[in-house]
């Protein structure tokens, strides 16, 4: 065999996932041996969160946009029409 032969059968992973066992990853491994000494406490069941106040649609905001640009172009115009000169 070649080097070449070699190195496909190292890298073969079809070969490496027709294995019969795999070995757990290290953090499994772990979370394993922790939880054996000390088990975790059991979470209780979180509810719903509250209801989120619901957000004004986008033509509101357009609306109160334009309302604003729309009066201080008015206050600007009155105040220019009371200007002396």
């Amino acid at each position: 065999m070649s080097e070449r032969d070699d190195w496909e059968r190292e890298f073969d992973l079809a070969w490496a996932e027709g294995a019969e066992h795999k070995e757990p990853s290290a953090r499994a491994r772990m979370l394993a041996a922790r939880w054996k000494e000390n088990p975790p406490a059991p979470v209780p069941f979180r509810a719903d969160p509250e209801p989120v106040r619901s957000r004004r649609s986008s033509w509101v905001s357009t609306a109160v946009v334009l309302g604003c640009v729309a009066a201080v172009i008015v206050l600007l115009g009155y105040i220019n029409f009371r200007a002396p000169y």
